[in-house]
C-alpha cells in the first residue's frame, strides 16, 4: 500500500556488547538445550533490543507501532518466522553494531481474517564485518472474533527423527527469556491478557525460543553452527504443553521441528545447513 512506502528502506542501528554476564542468563535460562561454541546459536536475539520508556509502549507491551515498525491498523503482533544466515561467529566481548531496516510491508486476507505483514532485516556487524544476517517475519492479525472457528492445528507426519530434546517451559523459563531479550509482550507472562485479550490458552511461548532450540540441537548434530536457518511458526505453542525438539537429516541438511508430546501438533518448524 502506498501510504507505507516512506517505511520501505527506513533503517535503525543499536550498540551493544556479547558480555559474560548476559551469555552466563542465557545458559542459565537453557542449560541443556545449547549447541557448542562460546557463544550459542540464537543469542544475537538477546543483543540491541528496543528499549523505550512506559508512555511509548502498546497495550501488548511492544513499542508502540509507527516508531520502530509501521503502524498497521491491527493490534496483534505475531513473530511468524525467517531466516538467519551466520557468515561468522560472535565471541565473548565483541561490540556488535545491530541495523535492522524495513524490506515490505503487505496486507492479506487470511482464515482468521486481515493479517498485516512486516519483513525487517538486521545485520551483526563487529568492527565493520558482518557475522550475522537476518530476515524477521512479523505479522499483525484482528482481535480474535468469537464468531470465526480456530484454525486446525498441523500435525506432526511420520519422522525418521536421528536426535531430540524434551522441553517443558513454565512461567519462569519464559520470564527469564523475556527478560533476556527486554521483550515486554504480554502474551509472555500476563496469563489473563493472553486469554481475555489476545484469546490464547495460555502463557505463549516466544517463537524466537523455539527457534533457539531448533538451531541448538541442529548445531549439536551437525558439530558446528549452521550457516542458513530458516524457520516458520505454524501453530502457538503455550505453558502446559511438554514439547519434543525433533530432527531429521539428509548429508548436511536438517528439517527440524517443535512438536506437542501429547496431541503431536506442530508449533515450529525449520530447515538447517551447513
Amino acid at each position: 500500500m502506498a501510504e507505507y512506502d516512506d517505511w520501505i528502506g527506513r533503517s535503525f542501528e543499536r550498540e551493544d556488547v556479547v558480555t559474560p554476564r548476559l551469555l552466563e542468563e542465557f545458559r542459565a535460562t537453557m542449560p541443556d538445550l545449547l549447541g557448542p561454541g562460546e557463544v550459542p546459536p540464537g543469542f544475537h536475539w538477546c543483543l540491541s533490543p528496543e528499549t523505550l520508556e512506559p508512555a511509548r509502549l502498546g497495550r501488548d507491551g511492544h513499542p508502540q507501532t509507527g516508531i520502530f515498525l509501521p503502524k498497521l491498523p491491527l493490534p496483534r503482533r505475531m513473530w511468524a518466522g525467517g531466516e538467519v544466515e551466520v557468515v561468522g561467529p560472535l565471541h565473548p566481548g565483541d561490540q556488535v553494531t545491530k541495523t535492522s531496516t524495513v524490506r515490505d510491508v503487505k496486507f492479506k486476507q487470511g482464515r482468521s481474517g486481515n493479517l498485516g505483514f512486516v519483513e525487517v532485516d538486521h545485520t551483526y556487524s563487529v568492527g565493520g564485518a558482518v557475522r550475522i544476517r537476518e530476515r524477521q517475519d512479523l505479522v499483525y492479525r484482528e482481535d480474535p472474533s468469537p464468531d470465526r472457528p480456530a484454525p486446525e492445528p498441523p500435525q506432526a507426519a511420520d519422522w525418521d527423527v536421528v536426535d531430540s530434546w524434551t522441553v517443558s517451559p513454565d512461567p519462569v523459563m519464559l520470564f527469564r527469556y523475556s527478560a533476556l531479550t527486554f521483550n515486554g509482550h504480554r502474551i509472555h507472562y500476563d496469563g489473563d491478557y493472553a486469554r481475555g485479550v489476545e484469546g490464547y490458552d495460555g502463557l505463549v511461548v516466544h517463537g524466537p525460543m523455539q527457534a533457539v532450540w531448533m538451531q541448538n540441537l541442529a548445531a549439536r548434530i551437525l558439530g558446528r553452527q549452521a550457516r542458513f536457518f530458516r524457520y516458520r511458526g505454524l501453530s502457538p505453542l503455550t505453558v502446559g504443553y511438554d514439547v519434543k525438539v525433533e530432527a531429521r537429516r539428509e548429508d548436511d541438511v536438517l528439517d527440524l521441528r517443535v512438536r506437542r508430546r501429547a496431541d503431536s501438533v506442530v508449533t515450529m518448524t525449520a530447515r538447517a545447513e551447513l
